[in-house]
């Protein structure tokens, strides 16, 4: 009599959980299924956009949790399970760590930014934040940067996307931009020809983009040119310091003078 009694009561327990327990058996494969087929549309997507590996791998577990979630909450609803306070739960939950996280989440956010729209890359000599460097490593939170004189500079990529990038190397060319100074007693039309000889002999400045030598300003002792080659990215540097050591050379061969403070000794007699 008890066990016809337990008996009863699993068919019981089978008629009133069995179809829900199927349900949510059915909804999590299906939704297993489906979350399999956006997450292989979101990794083709990504591909073909051409997104960082760091940040594929993390928007794809990203988004793989998230959706796992959900259809967590899905499936106990189905089985009649209370899922308000537990979505209340984890929406808490989320709001204590995003508070406690804030300045992390912001340099997340800002290292998301800095690979979809790929204002630089690995390579890039970049100014930004007040450092000018190369770009070594761009990372989630932060983007490592080597200086000039061989550092290396971290700097959150919150306040980098947030911030002006400027960016030396993208185009592929620069213009190096030269100030030189000489005595008002020179020729302004021989001054213009050694400077534009000098540009125009030296192998690292290009011939197109054409360099340019004009009178920049008339100032209080001297009359300023400004001389502007153009070059590889790559060069810059090089045709910066060599034209200065050429302008040199060649304004003291042509005897044109380049004014600079003389001091006169004053000699008492007694």
């Amino acid at each position: 009599m008890e066990t016809q009694k337990w008996i009863d009561k699993g068919f019981d327990l089978i008629i009133e959980f069995g179809p829900k327990l199927l349900g949510a058996i059915v909804i999590w494969i299906v939704g297993s299924w489906i979350i399999k087929i956006i997450l292989k549309a979101l990794k083709k997507g990504m591909n073909k956009a051409n997104y960082d590996e760091s940040l594929k791998k993390f928007l794809v577990n990203l988004s793989n949790w998230t959706l796992k979630i959900v259809l967590i909450i899905v499936v106990l609803g189905t089985m009649g399970v209370e899922t308000t306070s537990f979505a209340a739960i984890i929406a808490a939950a989320g709001l204590a760590i995003g508070l406690a996280l804030q300045g992390s989440l912001g340099n997340f956010a800002g290292g998301v930014l800095i690979m979809i729209f790929k204002p630089f890359k690995i390579g890039d000599l970049i100014e930004a934040q007040g450092e000018i460097g190369a770009v070594k490593e761009i990372e989630i939170f932060t983007t490592k940067l080597i200086g000039l004189s061989n550092k290396e500079i971290i700097i959150p990529n919150g306040a980098l996307s947030n911030g002006n990038i400027i960016n030396y190397t993208s185009e592929g060319t620069r213009r190096v931009d030269l100030v030189y100074g000489v005595s008002y007693d020179s020729d302004i039309k021989e001054t213009k020809d050694v400077l534009m000889n000098v540009l125009t002999s030296h192998s690292k400045v290009l011939k197109d983009p054409k360099p340019a030598v004009t009178v920049m300003e008339l100032a209080d002792s001297s009359v300023n040119f400004a001389v502007r080659p153009w070059c590889k990215t790559e060069d810059y540097w090089d045709v910066y310091f060599d034209v200065t050591e050429n302008v040199k050379i060649a304004l003291d061969k042509a005897g044109i003078e380049i004014p600079y403070p003389h001091q006169v000794e004053i000699h008492k007699q007694g």
